[in-house]
């Protein structure tokens, strides 16, 4: 049977500790959880059982290893030091039998974005950015068509544009809209994207100001921070935030004060067969990240091969995932907000309140 594993590790500490160990994430702090992960060894999660082709029948199975590190961790700690230990982890999937390696969150981006860790490893690897970048997409249009709006008259932004699943989503955005705002810290490097986004339908621009997202009807955003960047104050009555970033870009001060915007999460993937996780890390049953699934998929291809890792990914591979995943049964398979599904009524209700916002056309305030 062909195997893979993925590394997952803590974004919300004290939530995602008590997952595996609830008496822990109970007693500890946040700050007593980010000092003790610097000292723990890869943790084996689960197996996973029950992944099937729809198109082969194939089944694979795989394991879940949690690397103990949580973000802060990552940025505070010498890049050497995450490479070590994300290292270790994929030694103990060899251990385990895995033929395919998925590196999950910010074990995907740290450093060079797999590629030192591909180097040092014998197994395969992937970072998922390809297959994130392709449902992320997919995650807006579907959401544009339940908000009524028209991709090809709407105005997008992406924020964190020159990041490597960014600027990838940019050049696939700007094919669908009218107009679309790069949002970055860097004025060069998003020169340099919006000059791949060029030649298509979107009339392209670029900001350094968070700001600028407030005319858009739908924002794509995936930086790297560590805390939220975007607000109630800087979202349109009707928006639609695609927020692909672990930890999260939006803040929850909007799902509190903002009911007439629909923020989703990327996305969810249903997996095909019975699949069984065997550890609840948020999602409902069956569903999975887009860069879970594509370690998956690849293994279900037979494709033991790095995949997405490096800074750099080009749209022939964005595609090819897709046709992949599609091919063997994974698909779209509604969204989620702050880590709750999203409802048809919830939707019908953000539409509505959007609608009265724009007539009544009321001031947005922060609270």
């Amino acid at each position: 049977m062909d195997t893979f594993a993925f590394i997952i590790h803590p974004i919300d500490p004290k939530t995602d500790v008590a997952r595996k160990y609830p008496l822990l994430g109970k007693l500890l702090t946040e700050g007593q959880i980010n000092f003790f992960s610097r000292f723990f060894p890869p943790v084996y999660i689960s197996e996973i059982t029950g992944v099937r082709s729809e198109s082969t029948g194939k089944e694979i199975r795989g394991w879940f290893i949690a690397c103990p590190f949580t973000p802060k961790t990552m940025l505070r700690l010498p890049v050497e030091t995450v490479y070590r230990k994300i290292v270790a982890c994929g030694h103990k999937a060899e251990e385990l039998g895995a033929g395919l390696l998925g590196l999950g969150a910010y074990t995907s981006v740290v450093g060079d974005a797999g590629e030192t860790i591909a180097e040092r490893l014998a197994l395969p690897v992937t970072n998922g950015d390809a297959y994130t970048v392709y449902m992320a997409v997919e995650a807006v249009r579907e959401a544009a068509r339940c908000m009524e709006i028209d991709m090809a008259e709407a105005s997008a932004a992406v924020v964190g544009a020159t990041g490597v699943i960014g600027g990838v989503c940019a050049q696939l955005l700007a094919r669908d809209v009218a107009d679309l705002t790069l949002i970055g810290r860097r004025a060069d490097a998003l020169e340099s994207v919006r000059e791949q986004c060029t030649g298509h339908r979107a009339q392209v621009s670029t900001s350094l100001d968070i700001d600028a997202i407030y005319h858009a009807d739908l924002i794509l955003t995936v930086t790297s921070a560590t805390t939220a960047v975007i607000e109630p104050q800087h979202l349109k009555p009707g928006a639609v935030v695609c927020d692909v970033a672990r930890p999260r870009d939006v803040s929850h001060r909007v799902a509190q004060q903002r009911d007439d915007v629909l923020v989703i999460e990327g996305g969810m993937v249903e997996v095909p067969g019975p699949v069984d996780f065997g550890f609840n890390f948020g999602f409902p049953p069956g569903k999975s990240y887009a860069c879970m699934a594509e370690t998956m998929a690849l293994a279900l291809e037979g494709r033991y091969e790095d995949y997405s890792v490096g800074k750099h990914i080009d749209l022939a591979q964005v595609y090819e995932i897709g046709e992949i995943a599609a091919r063997h049964g994974f698909r779209l398979s509604g969204f989620r907000s702050f880590e709750r599904a999203v409802t048809d009524e919830q939707i019908a209700h953000v539409r509505q309140q959007a609608q009265n916002a724009r007539a009544s056309r009321r001031p947005i305030t922060t609270g």
